[in-house]
C-alpha cells in the first residue's frame, strides 16, 4: 500500500529531518528524489508515484485502490477531471397524428355533395343520372389530363366523354346490353379519332383510351344500372352508404391504431388494422341496409354484403393509388377541396359498384 493513500506527501524537495534547514541534505526544488539520485543524477528518471488509476485492468494492492508497482500498466500523468457532460437536450413532445387533409374542408365538402345526391336520387331519377354522367365526364378529363402531363399519353377525350356519358344513359334506358354496345361503340370512337393524329405513340394512347373507358364510365354504368330497379333509390343508396362508411372505417381505425401497413409498396397510408376497420364499419352497416331499406333483403345478406364491400373498395382505392405513384402525384386533381379531384373519390365507388349490383340481383332479384 503506498503511503501516499493515507495522509499528507512530505514537503516538496525537503528529505531531512525536520531540522534540517534548507542547505542540509536538501535538494534542488522539483519532484522528491531518492538520496543516491540527489547525489549521481542520471538521465533516466525513476517513474513517478502516481494515483491508482489502472489502465487495461492492472492489479490492485487492496480494496483502497493503491497500485502495486509491479503491476503491468501505470499512467504517467496526473488524473484528469472528468469534462462535464454536454447538456443533453430535452425530448421532444410527442407529436399528435395528422389527418393528412384539411378535415373542415373535406367535411363541408363531402356534406355538400351528399346532399346533391340525395336530392337528386329521391326527386328524380333521370336528375341522378344526369349528376353521374357530369362526375364520368369530370373523371375522364381528370384521367386523360394527368396521363398526358406525366406520360405524355393522348387518350382522346372528345370519344370518351361523349360515349361516357351515353354508357351512362344507355344502362339506363336499355339495361346491361346498352352498356355494352355504348361500350364497345366508344372503344372503336377511340381507335379511329385517334388516326387523324401521326402514328407516333398510336397503341399506347388508344390502350390507354380503352382502359379510360371500361375504368370509368362502364363502371358506373353499374349505378345506373341499380337506378333502373322499383327500390333503386334504395339500392343505389345501400351502394353508397357502405362504400363510404367502409372508406369513413378505415380511415378512423387505421390512423388511431395502426401500426401494420397493409401494401407499403401501394399506399403507405394503409393499414390491416384500418382494413379490419373497413370490414367492420361496412358489415354492420350493410346488416341495418338489407333489413330496413331493400325489400325482401336480411340482415345476414346485409353482411355479405357488407365484407364484399370493403374488400372491393379497398382493392379500388389500392388500383388508383397505383396508377398514381406510376404518375408521381398525390392526386388526380384539385376540383374537390380536401378530397383531391372527382377521380379521387370515385376510386372506391367504381369498382363496388357492379359488386352491388350483383349481389342484390342475387339476393333479391332485378326488382
Amino acid at each position: 500500500m503506498n503511503d501516499s493513500s493515507w495522509g499528507a506527501p512530505p514537503r516538496a524537495g525537503y528529505w531531512g529531518p525536520p531540522d534540517q534547514g534548507p542547505g542540509q541534505g536538501a535538494t534542488p526544488p522539483g519532484p522528491a528524489y531518492d538520496a543516491q539520485d540527489a547525489l549521481f543524477p542520471s538521465e533516466t528518471q525513476p517513474m513517478p508515484i502516481v494515483p491508482d488509476v489502472p489502465v487495461n485492468g492492472g492489479d490492485q494492492d487492496d480494496d483502497r485502490g493503491a497500485t502495486r508497482m509491479g503491476g503491468p500498466l501505470f499512467r504517467d500523468e496526473p488524473p484528469q477531471e472528468p469534462m462535464p457532460s454536454a447538456p443533453q437536450p430535452a425530448p421532444a413532445a410527442p407529436q399528435k397524428k395528422s389527418a393528412g387533409r384539411d378535415l373542415g374542408a373535406a367535411i363541408g365538402v363531402g356534406v355538400g355533395l351528399g346532399a346533391v345526391i340525395i336530392a337528386s336520387l329521391f326527386i328524380v331519377k333521370a336528375v341522378f343520372v344526369g349528376v353521374i354522367a357530369v362526375a364520368v365526364v369530370v373523371g375522364l378529363w381528370e384521367l386523360t389530363s394527368r396521363l398526358e402531363e406525366r406520360k405524355e399519353i393522348k387518350a382522346p377525350l372528345v370519344p370518351l366523354a361523349v360515349g361516357g356519358a351515353a354508357m351512362v344513359v344507355a344502362g339506363y334506358v336499355r339495361g346491361a346490353e346498352g352498356a355494352w354496345v355504348a361500350m364497345a361503340l366508344t372503344a372503336l370512337a377511340v381507335l379511329v379519332w385517334r388516326m387523324t393524329e401521326p402514328p407516333e405513340g398510336y397503341l399506347k394512347d388508344v390502350t390507354a383510351g380503352v382502359f379510360a373507358a371500361f375504368y370509368v364510365p362502364f363502371l358506373a354504368t353499374f349505378v345506373a344500372l341499380m337506378l333502373t330497379a322499383d327500390d333503386g333509390p334504395q339500392r343505389v343508396l345501400t351502394f353508397l352508404l357502405l362504400t363510404v362508411v367502409s372508406d369513413t372505417g378505415a380511415y378512423a381505425i387505421g390512423w388511431r391504431f395502426g401500426k401494420h401497413k397493409l401494401a407499403p409498396r401501394i399506399s403507405p397510408g394503409k393499414t390491416r388494422e384500418g382494413l379490419v376497420g373497413a370490414v367492420t364499419f361496412a358489415m354492420a352497416a350493410g346488416a341495418l341496409c338489407m333489413q330496413f331499406l331493400i325489400d325482401g333483403g336480411t340482415w345476414w345478406q346485409g353482411l355479405l354484403i357488407g365484407l364484399a364491400v370493403a374488400a372491393s373498395a379497398t382493392l379500388g382505392d389500392l388500383g388508383e393509388s397505383m396508377i398514381k405513384r406510376d404518375l408521381g402525384i398525390k392526386d388526380m386533381g384539385t376540383l374537390l377541396p380536401g378530397h383531391g379531384g372527382i377521380m379521387d373519390r370515385l376510386d372506391s365507388l367504381l369498382p363496388t359498384a357492379p359488386v352491388v349490383w350483383l349481389l342484390l340481383v342475387v339476393f333479391v332479384g332485378l326488382g
